[in-house]
């Protein structure tokens, strides 16, 4: 009897020890980091990438890298290049942990369109998952795209990003006036697309306050 009580203790110690290192984990993957823009605050959960080393040209002629991403964006790159979705769970923990402490005031959670078709969306499922658990709503076709575009990773030039967003959004305003609400997407690199948009949810939506959340920023604007 007094080995069966025992084996239980020690079972119970480490069931409470691997609940310690999940908490453990899921609190050190959010790093966030400032993000500017036309909203009233924004912040990325993290850089998307922490280094990258060139390290010369494969047989194609392409260039390799030895990147080395943050927690959180390798969670990222899970879901969209290998549409991992037990790597969705983590991310809405890690914004929803975020949002709480951040106290927004935010009822309503707006999903920036995808620019490319995926088996697995990460920025709707995340954002479903921070809606379910904040109360706030889903308001995913309160933004909507008016026509296609070319992929703007491919843009280098700001000005000419901006130019190619004018027109390609519409905001439904009756669904967005007077609201405090969340804009997230999933990488903040030049803040184009989320500028142009908050704008409109601001000027024709009417929006009473616009925050801004990414999953990660490239590490030049961190």
């Amino acid at each position: 009897m007094l080995l069966f009580w025992r084996a239980l203790y020690w079972a119970f110690e480490e069931l409470e020890k691997n609940f310690i290192n999940i908490a453990h984990k899921k609190m050190a993957g959010i790093n966030p980091r400032k993000i500017q823009g036309r909203w009233r605050d924004g912040f990325a959960l993290d850089v998307q990438t922490v280094s990258s080393a060139f390290l010369g040209y494969d047989e194609y002629g392409h260039k390799k890298f030895d990147t080395k991403r943050s927690e959180i964006g390798e969670l990222l790159y899970q879901i969209k290049y290998h549409s991992n979705e037990e790597a969705i769970g983590d991310l809405v923990e890690a914004g929803v942990e975020f949002l709480k402490r951040w106290e927004t005031g935010i009822d309503g959670i707006i999903p920036v369109p995808p620019s490319k078709i995926r088996k697995v969306q990460p920025v709707l499922r995340v954002a479903q998952g921070l809606a379910d658990q904040s109360g706030a709503d889903l308001l995913e076709d309160a933004v909507k795209k008016t026509r296609e575009v070319e992929q703007l990773k491919d843009v280098l030039d700001y000005d000419k990003r901006v130019e190619l967003l004018k027109g390609i959004f519409s905001v439904d305003k009756a669904r967005t006036k007077d609201r405090r609400l969340l804009l997230f997407d999933d990488l903040y690199r030049s803040g184009a697309t989320m500028n142009e948009i908050t704008g409109m949810l601001y000027d024709e939506g009417e929006a009473e306050e616009v925050f801004a959340l990414t999953i990660t920023c490239t590490r030049s604007n961190a």
